[in-house]
């Protein structure tokens, strides 16, 4: 007889690890440092698991998830969104450490989420300069903001911050830039990307770096990924419009930018754009599917290792 499958869930907090494992409903805690992590490790392995799922928690679960990707163990690292909807589907409401190891463990047995390899460091240190870059964004929009109504005593604060802030989006770009082209691969898939119209520097490094997945997936499944595939809203007679959600929102915003720059100056993108008012599609709904086809025409490049130039001739998408 075949070993019963173990599933085990991991809940990451910044002090704490909590385990839980189904079927046999076993739990406990280590600390989250070095010597609880090699402990958890053994214990987990000792059993031999099918699936270990934790959730990202903001960088706390770096440590775990490390040590447990590098000893082989079948690893997710789930939204955290997508668990707590799956915990809401149960009819589990209430959320405690202990909870939400069970409803990670259950959600392993029950979804089996596919294992995925995680990024190497490299790829982590272009997420993370990613991730800054949209962090000081947003800090120099606010700042903005505030200058609109600002008194003149904190005027002139306001002015240095946001020019100070202007130097570090600098900064981090180079740094963006030193990284992209210190990759030959990542060179190689900027080149073919930036060669569409439309796609610029931010738009290609948030592919490289947020959507590793592309050129791997069909069109169907990659526009699912990213969040601009329409989803029904029907029910009997009802019948609603269909909107894009969820997917991964950094992506859905440089592709964005990249279709509203397209729809003007990529001859294909703007052709579609056009074509859809025409037909009456509001403008936003024409928007959100050049989105999806920019997407699809950039999957399909880096699927065929095709530059655009070529990718219009044989019209690939």
């Amino acid at each position: 007889m075949s070993a019963v499958p173990v599933f085990v869930g991991i809940d990451v907090a910044k002090a704490e690890l909590v385990t839980a494992v189904r079927p046999s409903d076993e739990t406990w805690t280590v600390t989250n440092d070095e010597l609880g992590v090699q402990g958890l490790l053994r214990r987990i392995r000792s059993m031999g698991p099918t699936l270990v799922v934790l959730e990202a928690t903001g960088g706390y679960e770096r440590g775990v998830v490390a040590a447990l990707a590098t000893a082989g163990v079948p690893l997710v690292v789930a939204n955290p969104r997508q668990v707590r909807d799956f915990a809401r589907s149960t009819g589990q409401l209430a959320k405690t450490d202990s909870i939400d190891a069970r409803i990670l463990a259950l959600f392993a047995e029950r979804v089996r989420p596919e294992p995925r390899p995680l990024p190497d460091e490299a790829t982590r240190t272009l997420d993370a300069l990613l991730t800054r870059r949209r962090q000081i964004l947003e800090m120099i929009s606010a700042e903005r903001n505030r200058l609109e109504h600002a008194l003149p005593a904190v005027r002139r604060d306001l002015i240095q911050h946001i020019r100070w802030l202007e130097r570090r989006l600098r900064d981090v770009d180079h740094d963006l830039d030193r990284t992209v082209q210190s990759s030959p691969l990542w060179r190689a898939k900027e080149n073919l990307l930036r060669s569409i119209p439309g796609v610029g520097p931010i738009t290609s490094r948030t592919l490289i770096g947020d959507l590793p997945e592309l050129g791997t997936l069909n069109r169907k499944q990659i526009a699912s990924l990213v969040g601009v595939a329409p989803l029904a809203r029907d029910s009997g007679t009802l019948k609603g419009n269909r909107l894009i959600w969820g997917g991964r929102a950094p992506v859905r915003a440089a592709l964005y930018m990249a279709a509203l720059v397209a729809s003007r100056c990529n001859p294909a993108i703007k052709a579609f754009y056009q074509r859809l008012v025409a037909a009456g599609k509001p403008k936003k709904v024409a928007l959100t599917a050049c989105m999806r086809k920019l997407l699809t025409i950039l999957n399909a490049m880096l699927k065929t290792n095709t530059h655009w130039r070529e990718a219009a001739h044989h019209r690939i998408a």
